[in-house]
């Protein structure tokens, strides 16, 4: 792995010079891989879909504020709503891939891994007419048990991936990868992790909407403003669509723990964002790291 490359200059207003990357994984609740295994969920086309009524909440903060953010895109959620992906695309928002099925990318062989990616990529460029060049892994599922990954990834003609939480975690999580973006070895892909805080000897979680939905908004802006004054490189922050449904459906026989993390803070969520982005700068991963694209082509 190549050395990591924090970049930015220095913050100015509004917390700020710096551009962060505003990030979607466009899939349905019922899509979560922590639901794998639940009674109910083997068919989980028996549920109704209902990612495009997030989609709609969360562009409704947006398109207001004129911010264009990276939805990666999972090909079984973009079935059900082809005309949202298409129109998405249209109105300048990046259309990446988050695979067909969200099969976590660590369970797949190399073969059937790059047929995932490969599929999931075309279907979109099909469906938009434009190049899909990002990636992102069902539940950051890109670790030490898939070193192929990123081999199949410049093999299927991505440019970056955005599929390492540099977290220990029961689902996901690869505490020894870098914090900012790399290249891998023996490729040309750019790895940009979520973007974590150091605290305790130890990798805090900051870019997801699970966090911020379990954190005072208060606390959570001390904390992104902390990264962006330390490290001066760009957050990546990622969100759902069923994080802005709490009507969903709720999906019996999981566990307390589970069930504490899906549905926790659905309904002040939105306000957050809200509230962030008029304190932050966001872009799509582009927009955001174009330093660091620039210093890799």
């Amino acid at each position: 792995m190549m050395t990591e490359r924090p970049c930015c200059d220095p913050l100015k207003t509004k917390e700020e010079a710096v551009k962060n990357a505003f990030t979607v994984d466009f899939e349905d609740y019922y899509h979560v891989s922590a639901f794998d295994g639940i009674a109910g969920l083997n068919d989980r086309n028996r549920y109704p879909a209902r990612a495009d009524i997030g989609t709609e909440r969360l562009l409704s903060v947006l398109d207001r504020k004129n911010i264009k953010a990276t939805f990666f895109v999972l090909v079984a959620c973009a079935r059900e709503h082809p005309d949202l992906i298409k129109r998405l695309a249209k109105e300048g928002h990046e259309i990446a891939s988050h695979g067909m099925k969200h099969d976590r990318a660590f369970t797949q062989s190399p073969d059937v891994f790059y047929q995932d990616i490969s599929d999931s990529k075309k279907y979109l460029e099909d469906l938009t007419g434009l190049k899909v060049e990002g990636y992102r892994a069902p539940s950051f599922s890109v670790d030490h048990r898939n070193p192929y990954a990123h081999d199949m990834m410049m093999k299927a003609g991505y440019v970056y991936s955005s599929s390492i939480y540099p977290v220990s975690h029961d689902h996901y999580g690869m505490p020894s990868a870098p914090r900012f973006p790399f290249t891998p070895q023996g490729t040309n892909i750019l790895e940009i992790p979520v973007s974590t805080v150091k605290g305790f000897g130890k990798n805090i979680p900051l870019g997801g909407g699970g966090r911020m939905r379990v954190t005072p908004y208060f606390l959570y802006k001390i904390l992104l403003r902390h990264y962006l004054r330390t490290e001066r490189a760009p957050a990546s922050f990622y969100t759902h669509p069923w994080e802005y449904d709490p009507e969903q459906p709720r999906i019996p026989g999981i566990s307390l723990k589970n069930r504490f993390r899906h549905y926790v803070g659905l309904t002040g969520l939105l306000d957050k964002v809200d509230k962030m982005t008029d304190d932050f700068n966001w872009a799509p991963v582009r927009e955001a790291y174009v330093s660091y694209f620039q210093t890799k082509d």
